[in-house]
């Protein structure tokens, strides 16, 4: 009996200690998915990827601010720009979240493949930086910098 009861708990320690490692880590893939600033930014570039615009404006506040080192765009310029991307893959590290009240302050390094305006993208890293503000149950970026990296990145994961 004791050697059963030993095994019963020898089973369910392994079977806790492997269920954390059995299925892959879920990364949102939609809005509805969102559980924070990581998500918030998984969310945008797999809409900005699908070129899903119907479910990304929403999301993009009317006083929105692009900067990269082209300058600085509005609203507006921002979605043109975007319109002209064919990202074909990307790949989202080094997340550093800060919330803020009702806000969260996102930067991360991405490296981006595809073309802009029928023009290959430079494969230089990018260090990326997103302003989030929640509005009643929906969040809005109100921001985003992106700028190239002088170094790699060290934990860049898909």
């Amino acid at each position: 009996m004791r050697i059963r009861l030993w095994l019963v708990w020898l089973l369910l320690a392994v079977g806790l200690l492997t269920g954390c490692s059995v299925w892959p880590e879920r990364k949102p893939q939609k809005w509805t998915d969102v559980t924070g600033g990581e998500s918030l930014e998984r969310a945008f570039w797999n809409d900005l990827k699908a070129k899903n615009w119907k479910d990304l404006e929403p999301h993009i506040a009317s006083n929105y601010v692009l900067v990269t080192p082209d300058g600085t765009f509005d609203h507006a310029q921002a979605l043109e720009r975007w319109k002209s991307l064919d990202l074909q893959d990307y790949s989202l590290g080094d997340f550093n979240i800060q919330l803020s009240g009702n806000a969260y302050i996102v930067s991360y390094s991405v490296i981006i493949r595809g073309t802009f305006a029928g023009k290959p993208l430079p494969t230089t890293p990018l260090r990326a930086m997103s302003v989030w503000q929640q509005y009643a149950r929906d969040w809005l970026t109100l921001a985003h910098s992106a700028t190239p990296a002088t170094d790699n990145p060290q934990n860049t994961a898909k």
